[in-house]
């Protein structure tokens, strides 16, 4: 259990640093409303965890370390629905709900389009 929990934290590191220099990268050429460095990262998120997914139980590896390291450390530290909640609250808290509700919409579907392109690119 401890290997596993060590697998876990080293991958989550690396998914919160990339998390980080997406928004690095992002708040570079965008600095409207709408938080674009949280879509992307949630939409790669979601292509990144059904990629994972569909590779390893191609390879017969769901339950493995790498999937630990992949799925609940990466793509737990890269992805943030927390954040994601946060600003949607922000957003109505603002008088900004259209956008709220397109970016939540947007979210969600192109997330499940996202783990679908993931799940057929990895077979």
């Amino acid at each position: 259990m401890l290997k596993t929990i060590l697998y876990i934290a080293i991958g989550g590191a690396i998914g919160s640093v990339l998390r980080y220099l997406t928004t690095v990268f992002v708040s570079k050429f965008w600095s409207n409303q709408f938080p674009l460095a949280t879509f992307i990262a949630n939409i790669i998120g979601c292509f990144l965890i059904g990629l994972f997914i569909g590779i390893l139980a191609k390879n017969n590896l769901t339950d493995s370390q790498l999937k630990w390291f992949l799925v609940t450390g990466f793509c737990g530290g890269y992805t943030t629905f927390s954040t994601f909640g946060m600003e949607n609250f922000n957003l109505f808290q603002n008088n900004n709900s259209l956008l709220a509700f397109g970016y939540m919409a947007l979210s969600i579907l192109l997330g499940l389009f996202a783990v679908w392109l993931g799940l057929l690119l990895s077979k």
